[in-house]
């Protein structure tokens, strides 16, 4: 059975978004639905959506879980970008916390290093 995931992220102003996303995921988006959305197809069957939705843009939290943390923050930070923090649980799990320009966590988590 496939599953599609299609994880939400409320924003107020979909251009300033944009850029930013397109600087965190390192591509332009896979489609424009609408005029108020934008859609990154991160891996088969799963997506990373951005909709105006200035209400309620700032409360979303997203973590998507990488095979090489660490390669992945270096090319987010060649791009401009700069963790908000960052994480390790007792079990060696890692997490790299950045927020877009609306308050919003996308979190990016990976295993001990």
């Amino acid at each position: 059975m496939t599953v599609d995931l299609f994880a939400g992220v409320p924003v107020r102003d979909l251009a300033v978004a944009t850029d930013w996303y397109e600087r965190l995921l390192g591509a332009p988006p896979q489609f424009l639905p609408n005029d108020h959305e934008a859609v990154w197809e991160l891996a088969e069957h799963r997506y990373l959506y951005i909709e105006v939705r200035p209400g309620h843009a700032g409360h979303a939290m997203q973590t998507v879980f990488v095979d090489d943390l660490d390669s992945r923050v270096a090319a987010i930070a060649d791009r401009g970008l700069t963790p908000s923090s960052r994480e390790t649980y007792d079990n060696g799990v890692r997490k790299v916390i950045f927020h877009d320009p609306d308050g919003n966590e996308i979190g990016f988590g990976g295993g001990p290093a």
